[in-house]
C-alpha cells in the first residue's frame, strides 16, 4: 500500500480517513426517484432513471386491484379466466463509481483539485448505494493505469473504493508530466465499465471528461442502453467567468503561473478557451442522453450534490 500523504488535508490531497468519515452525511439522499433528473448545464435535457429491476415470480389468477399491465393475454385466452404475472423486486442491484485521477484533474483555482472534488463526490455516491442496500464496486484510474473493484455490498468494499482512490490520489504530482495517450484513457475506462457491466447497473461516471470525442460518445450510448448511468462533470470556476481585474494567481501543485486577467489581450482569450471546452464537453454528453451534473471544485461537494438530488427528487429549485 503507498505510503499516506502528511499533506493530505483534503483540499489538494485527501485522505482514507476523511473519505470514510462522510458517511454518515449521505443519509437521506438517493439517486432513484420520481421525478426526472434535470442537469445544470443541460436546460430542458431531462432522463428518467430506472428502478430496480424485476424478476418473474409466478402466473396466477387476477385478483381485483392487480395491474392490467401485467395481464398475460395468452394464459388469459387459453384458460378462459384473467391470469397475470408476477413480479419480484431485485433485492440489490450493483453499482460502479468510475473515478478520475489524471494529471488533468489536478488542478484548482479555488477551494480544492478537481482530483479532490471527484474523490469525495465518488464516496458519497458509495455510501448513498451502500445505505441503499446495494453493491459497490468501481474503476478508479489515473493517466496509465485502470484499478477495477468489483461490486459486492460490504463496508469493506467501500473502503476498498477508498484506499484506491486515495492511492492514485496521492501519486499525482505537479512535476508528472500528462500522459501523451491521456485523450484515449476515458475511452479505455468506458470499455472496461462495459466489461463489468452487462445490465441493471448505476454508473456514476466521474471526471472532467477531458478527451471526450466521437467513441466516446458511443460507448456512453452503449452503456446507457441497460444501464442507468448518471456523469458527473468536475470543472474549475475559471471555466465559467475569469476575475475581470487584477492578477490571478493559478496553481498547479508546485508551479504557479501568474495571469494578468486584467489585460484583455490575455482574458479575453483565456476565457474563451476554457468556457469553450467545458461547453464541448457538456455538449456532447447531453448527445449521449446520459444525465448530466456539473460540479464545481470551488464550492463543497456535498451540498452541491444535495442541490442535484433535490432537483431529482422533485423539489423546488
Amino acid at each position: 500500500m503507498q505510503e499516506q500523504r502528511q499533506d493530505a488535508d483534503g483540499f489538494v490531497y485527501v485522505s482514507l480517513a476523511q473519505l470514510m468519515a462522510v458517511e454518515h452525511r449521505t443519509r437521506g439522499l438517493s439517486f432513484f426517484a420520481r421525478q426526472p433528473l434535470s442537469s445544470i448545464l443541460a436546460g430542458n435535457h431531462s432522463s428518467r432513471l430506472r428502478g430496480r429491476g424485476l424478476n418473474f415470480d409466478e402466473l396466477r389468477r387476477y385478483q381485483p386491484g392487480d395491474d392490467l399491465r401485467h395481464l398475460d393475454w395468452r394464459a388469459s385466452l387459453r384458460y378462459g379466466k384473467p391470469f397475470v404475472r408476477a413480479f419480484t423486486e431485485e433485492r440489490d442491484r450493483p453499482a460502479l463509481i468510475i473515478v478520475d485521477q489524471r494529471m488533468t484533474m489536478f488542478f484548482g483555482s479555488r477551494r480544492s483539485f478537481k482530483s479532490a472534488t471527484a474523490a469525495e463526490l465518488a464516496v458519497l455516491c458509495a455510501w448513498m448505494v451502500f445505505h441503499a442496500g446495494d453493491r459497490v464496486g468501481g474503476l478508479v484510474f489515473n493517466d496509465s493505469q485502470i484499478e477495477r473493484i468489483t461490486p459486492i455490498r460490504s463496508r469493506t468494499r467501500v473502503e476498498a473504493l477508498c484506499a484506491s482512490i486515495v492511492g492514485q490520489n496521492h501519486a499525482l504530482s505537479a512535476s508528472q508530466p500528462e500522459a501523451e495517450s491521456a485523450d484515449a484513457q476515458i475511452d479505455k475506462v468506458l470499455q472496461h465499465t462495459l466489461a463489468m457491466a452487462g445490465h441493471d447497473h448505476l454508473i456514476c461516471i466521474i471526471s472532467d471528461f477531458a478527451g471526450a470525442g466521437p467513441r466516446t460518445l458511443q460507448l456512453l450510448r452503449e452503456l446507457s442502453a441497460h444501464n442507468n448511468v448518471i456523469a458527473m462533470q468536475v470543472y474549475d470556476p475559471l471555466a465559467l467567468k475569469l476575475p475581470e481585474k487584477g492578477r490571478l494567481m493559478v496553481t498547479q501543485g508546485e508551479l504557479q503561473v501568474e495571469l494578468a486577467v486584467d489585460r484583455r489581450q490575455v482574458r479575453q482569450p483565456l476565457g474563451d478557451f476554457l468556457t469553450g471546452r467545458l461547453k464541448d464537453v457538456a455538449t456532447l454528453l447531453r448527445r449521449s442522453q446520459v444525465p448530466l451534473m456539473m460540479f464545481s471544485c470551488g464550492e463543497e461537494p456535498l451540498e452541491q450534490l444535495r442541490r442535484e438530488m433535490g432537483r431529482l427528487n422533485g423539489a423546488p429549485r
